[in-house]
């Protein structure tokens, strides 16, 4: 089959093409803008990683140049569509809101209008557990109303769900979104708690812990996420007619989290003894010294917690990395890629 996997250069979609490539003899074609909303050498490092590869492809492009995208479709015949490229961020959102239309709505657009003009099997995308918004109930799940969103990020990918299932009521596209709850692990993302927080600790500087250090996150390791990832697009939403004799969307909506969130103060507790344990910082660094409680902030939400069962139930899988080895292995890769190699 010839997969096509957008955002080939972030955290998740470069795991998933390494996954694709080492596992099976399909083509995989990447494509990512590579832009610098972060480290940019971390997305070239990861692409490095891909290019050993015979049956992975790299071009650079964006999902939002919608002749680009066409074109791309008409040269590979695609049989599924893995879109995973979107400006990520919600606090970034507050500030750059042109860049969230542009990528995760017009980008999100020329994906299904070429989905439709060119069918494919399966059309798998990113949606996020922002879309929850400040939800009471938990844990969170997909039959849960979710129209209050609280950041312009969480807005862009609730539209994507929306607009999926027009595609798939429409044209009988097989479509699945997912939302992925607090993704971490090697070669992350820059931005996020886990890893800015050990950037700022080595340069000793204080790491600020919002509202209090009372904010629960369902942390989900790299490798849980393209399991899951991996399991839904080799099974696509049948198409079936209903009592009316016209199409029922084949549309579908998981969760993939850890089920288990964490309380920031535990997490920054186990990420201090895994940063130790690896060298990354001395054994007699006073975290004490570098700490400071916070308030919440514009566009955050006190927990994310995943209610998996329907993950568990259509394909027998769920997340089970515990947050002590997900971090031993971030602490790690970090120790290796930042600090052993400038020594």
């Amino acid at each position: 089959m010839n997969i096509f996997v957008t955002g080939c250069a972030g955290f998740i979609g470069a795991f998933l093409c390494k996954r694709l490539a080492e596992t099976t003899k399909n083509t995989i074609i990447g494509i990512d803008n590579i832009n610098d909303y972060y480290d940019v050498s971390l997305k070239e490092e990861r692409l490095k990683m891909l290019s050993k590869y015979d049956n992975f492809t790299f071009i650079k492009g964006d999902i939002s140049d919608k002749l680009f995208i066409d074109k791309l479709f008409k040269k590979y015949n695609f049989d599924i569509v893995v879109n995973l490229a979107a400006q990520a961020g919600v606090r970034y959102s507050i500030d750059h809101p042109d860049i969230y239309i542009k990528s995760n709505i017009i980008g999100f657009y020329n994906i299904l209008e070429a989905c439709r003009h060119n069918p494919v099997k399966h059309l798998v995308y990113a949606s996020s557990s922002s879309v929850y918004g400040s939800n009471e109930k938990v844990p969170y799940s997909t039959d849960d109303k979710v129209d209050n969103p609280v950041s312009l990020y969480a807005a862009t990918k609730k539209s994507n769900e929306l607009m999926a299932h027009a595609y798939s009521k429409l044209y009988n596209i097989p479509t699945t979104g997912l939302r992925f709850f607090t993704v971490y692990g090697p070669m992350g993302r820059p931005d996020m708690a886990y890893f800015s927080f050990t950037d700022k600790l080595i340069k000793g500087q204080t790491i600020e812990i919002f509202n209090y250090g009372n904010c629960k996150r369902d942390f989900t390791y790299v490798d849980d996420i393209v399991e899951g990832v991996v399991r839904v697009m080799n099974k696509a939403p049948k198409k079936e007619d209903g009592a009316d004799g016209l199409p029922i969307p084949p549309y579908k909506l998981y969760n993939i989290g850890n089920n288990q969130p964490e309380n920031l103060l535990d997490f920054v507790q186990i990420l201090q003894e895994e940063l130790v344990g690896a060298g990354v910082l001395p054994k007699d660094f006073d975290f004490e010294k570098h700490k400071k409680l916070v308030p919440m902030q514009k566009g955050d939400v006190p927990i994310t917690y995943a209610d998996t069962s329907e993950l568990e139930k259509d394909f027998g899988f769920k997340p089970k990395t515990t947050l002590k080895e997900g971090l031993r292995k971030f602490a790690k890769w970090y120790y290796k890629f930042y600090i052993k190699e400038k020594k």
